[in-house]
């Protein structure tokens, strides 16, 4: 199915690895012309045709400079992919639980995964909406909706992270700006393989190995239905979807893809 996203104007944060680096691909290969934003450029990004942009986005002037950057490169923007998000150094998830997490902590994860996408929406729809609209989709998690007690601070930024994009949806809708949601659950992704990585701090706690994490020990805890993690491939074609054309009427929307995780709207 044609995406109408030829020569579109995309930018992806969080996109050297993982789901970011997945919808990367999906855009460019869509026709896109997509602008990756991470913290280092890696090969991958340069194959899939990307023009890297290098940035923290945890660093309050970061966001705009970004925006300056794609509108100097390309002239507009047509389609923004907030995905950049999860753990921040030194404070690594899983973890033990809520007396565990200080105010340090929770300051960081707010500022990745909320403030960031904030002042990143804030820099880039003045830009969108002077060139006709376009389509912003969030990376949350299914986590907004069913919090977990390994990862509270977590679930609470990205809780008010699909908050935020209901609510931007509510007043640029109107003005021709799009804005949705997609809520994964667990996706097999850097995140979870490297070393260090969810997988094998959640094995710590059980007694597993990494692999029978991933394979079967997530899956079960988790009560995923389809009996696996989902590929950061079958995210980004939800995000792809949501970013097109072919999806002009749906906005506002919370796209879940967790294999079966929540159990209730």
């Amino acid at each position: 199915m044609d995406l109408h996203l030829t020569d579109r104007v995309a930018l992806v944060t969080g996109a050297s690895k993982g789901i970011g680096l997945a919808v990367a691909r999906t855009l460019a290969a869509e026709g896109a012309r997509v602008v990756a934003v991470s913290r280092t450029a890696t090969p991958e990004l340069a194959e899939a045709g990307a023009l890297h942009v290098a940035a923290d986005l945890t660093e309050p002037e970061a966001p705009a400079a970004v925006v300056a950057r794609v509108v100097a490169s390309h002239g507009r923007i047509d389609v923004v992919v907030n995905n950049a998000g999860g753990a921040v150094a030194g404070s690594p998830l899983p973890h033990a639980g809520f007396l565990t997490r200080g105010d340090t902590d929770w300051a960081g994860i707010f500022e990745l995964n909320l403030h960031a996408v904030v002042r990143l929406c804030r820099a880039a729809l003045p830009v969108m909406l002077e060139h006709g609209g376009g389509s912003i989709v969030n990376v949350s998690s299914a986590n907004a909706r069913q919090p977990s007690p390994f990862n509270g601070e977590y679930s609470a930024a990205k809780a008010a992270l699909t908050n935020l994009g209901t609510a931007l949806s509510e007043e640029f809708a109107p003005q021709g700006v799009r804005v949705n949601t997609v809520s994964p659950g667990p996706v097999v992704t850097p995140w979870w393989t490297d070393p260090g990585g969810a997988a094998e701090r959640l094995g710590a706690m059980v007694g597993a190995d990494a692999d029978a994490v991933i394979a079967t020990v997530a899956p079960e805890m988790m009560g995923l239905v389809t009996g696996r993690l989902a590929t950061a491939q079958e995210v980004a074609d939800a995000v792809a979807y949501l970013a097109s054309p072919r999806a002009a009427s749906t906005t506002g929307a919370d796209l879940v893809v967790d294999g079966g995780l929540l159990k209730a709207a």
